[in-house]
């Protein structure tokens, strides 16, 4: 069988009952820190800007969107939801991929689900199998002699590409589809992935319409299998298919279905604790360990981060722009803020959505000390580098005096994971930025016992603003 017959057949004959436990727990934890995250960009312009332009196109009533009183097409409730849920970076991470794979999987998962009134139980089910096929799908990228993704080298976002297909074939699931039309669904879906990554360095808002797109796309190629649109069954390793479209011929084939249906990688996935570019979270951890130590951040000279040589590009390049970012979501993806922001303090499980506004970046204390941050390449972090995103930070203090932080693993994964209550408090972090905290309770209810509710909109319904 090829690849993609082989994904659909693992989709296709994985029940609610067959998935472990573990995958179960996660998922629903995973479920509850993407309506949360949802909930907290509801307030930013861009996505006010996605809602209003969903509505004014109107459509069959079909599905909800968070924070969206009215029914719409399942694929804009789609859209809405992928956007909201990657819009402040803050969704969790598959390592080594380096892909976001509920960010798509789960948005488009919760509008499938209410367009084919399937309960909780099969929106776990298909949010398994959406989250696994992606980070599969994401792990063919992975170049182990370089330690790097290949869709990285090439500019393109390995998390709105691979969770296209990946969430085509979770709504597949959803619709009712079998081997062959989850199969369909996936290879109709490879010819609408996109995503490019430029702005994570040279700025702009559109990063945060990629998971949107990649939802609303699933949508649409699940419901076109379903009428009976095809696919290549070899679209994945085709002459043409997608891995040398857009891999080249630098990609693993066997890590696709390597131990499918039997080694289960969702657990494993980071979530985040810091509402920040995923690379930024250690030398976070490492400042704020720092200001626990009694360091006074007006007290430092000047600071150096070192961490893995590949993702300098994207936190410390060009460093004059890092050093002084002009937007909260600039200052996301900013190694030198980061920095900063951990030594001045922060709510929420260290830094929260307050630490990263508009008027934070600007602020001069902060950008003071920003621009005395410099971010370099180290080799023992490259060494970890990409199974964790480690940092060493060093401050030389006014008095002369040197310290240092090292942080090699990351808070929120496997050796450092988040508690249910770390998680919960997370979750009303970010859902106060919306809703009361008698409707966060009640989405958080809900989430928890999400295999046995019966109707998807009771995860939804609540956050509707009229």
């Amino acid at each position: 069988m090829t690849l993609s017959e082989q994904l659909a057949g693992f989709a296709a004959s994985t029940t609610y009952g067959s998935l472990p436990e573990a995958v179960r727990a996660s998922v629903r934890r995973r479920v509850l820190d993407i309506v949360g995250v949802s909930l907290g960009a509801l307030p930013l312009d861009t996505s006010r800007a996605v809602i209003e332009h969903v509505l004014s196109q109107g459509g069959a009533p079909q599905s909800r969107a968070i924070g969206v009183s009215s029914r719409m097409p399942a694929t804009q409730a789609a859209f809405v939801g992928g956007v909201l849920a990657h819009s402040l970076d803050y969704d969790d991470t598959h390592l080594p991929s380096i892909v976001h794979p509920s960010a798509s999987v789960v948005p488009a998962s919760m509008a499938a689900a209410q367009l084919g009134g399937a309960p909780g139980s099969e929106l776990v089910r298909a949010i398994a199998i959406g989250l696994e096929v992606c980070v599969r799908l994401g792990m063919a990228g992975y170049d182990e002699t370089a330690r790097n993704s290949e869709f990285f080298e090439r500019g393109q976002h390995a998390t709105s590409i691979c969770g296209t297909l990946a969430s085509a074939a979770a709504a597949s699931v959803l619709l009712g589809g079998g081997t062959d039309e989850i199969g369909h669904a996936m290879a109709i879906a490879a010819s609408m992935a996109s995503g490019v990554i430029e702005a994570n360095r040279g700025g702009g808002t559109v990063k945060r319409l990629h998971c949107g797109w990649a939802a609303h796309a699933a949508l649409n190629a699940a419901e076109l299998a379903s009428r009976g649109i095809t696919g290549p069954p070899t679209i994945l390793e085709g002459r043409f298919g997608f891995f040398r479209a857009f891999l080249g011929e630098t990609f693993d084939a066997e890590v696709v279905v390597r131990g499918l249906g039997a080694d289960w990688e969702v657990p494993g996935i980071f979530f985040k604790p810091y509402p920040a570019n995923h690379f930024t979270h250690t030398a976070i951890d490492a400042a704020i360990a720092l200001r626990e130590r009694g360091v006074h951040a007006d007290d430092v000279e000047d600071a150096t981060l070192r961490v893995a040589s590949a993702t300098v590009r994207t936190i410390g390049e060009p460093i004059e722009r890092k050093r002084a970012p002009e937007t909260g979501y600039e200052a996301q993806f900013s190694g030198p803020y980061a920095v900063a922001a951990g030594l001045v303090g922060g709510g929420g499980l260290g830094l929260s959505l307050d630490d990263f506004t508009d008027a934070l970046a600007l602020d001069q204390r902060r950008r003071a000390l920003a621009a005395r941050v410099s971010v370099f390449g180290d080799p023992e972090c490259d060494a970890v580098y990409p199974y964790q995103f480690p940092a060493v930070l060093t401050v030389r203090m006014t008095d002369g005096s040197t310290l240092e932080e090292r942080v090699m693993a990351n808070r929120g994964g496997p050796q450092r994971p988040l508690s249910d209550d770390e998680l919960a408090t997370k979750f009303r972090d970010n859902a106060r930025r919306s809703v009361t905290d008698d409707v966060a309770a009640e989405i958080e209810d809900a989430a928890k016992r999400l295999d046995v509710i019966e109707d998807v909109e009771d995860l939804v319904r609540p956050t509707a603003k009229e």
